[in-house]
């Protein structure tokens, strides 16, 4: 991903019915049709950590395309923000299956 002065990178905790429901697949999916960079992982806590990077346009877009989908609930997040890494390159999945 090219770095650019807009880009910026978001680190968002999700809770609810998260994990077991498609969650980590569709966040990546959504993040490649957006061009944003990151990963996500599933939590021992039933949670979901997403690490994400690009324009903060693309980013609140792809907020909403989460919270929107039908197969899970977002019960709450919490979104921090990160400095982006510059030498990343994709969006991947991590936890218990990669």
């Amino acid at each position: 991903m090219e770095q650019t002065q807009s880009t910026v990178r978001w680190h968002i905790l999700f809770e609810g019915e998260v994990q077991f429901v498609g969650f980590r697949y569709t966040a990546r999916l959504l993040a490649q049709k957006l061009r944003l960079t990151g990963w996500v992982q599933n939590l021992p806590n039933g949670s979901v950590e997403l690490e994400a990077q690009g324009e903060v346009s693309k980013l609140r877009k792809y907020l909403l395309q989460l919270k929107s989908q039908p197969h899970f609930h977002i019960a709450r997040y919490r979104i921090t923000e990160l400095p982006p890494d510059p030498g990343e390159r994709r969006f991947s999945v991590r936890g218990y299956t990669d």
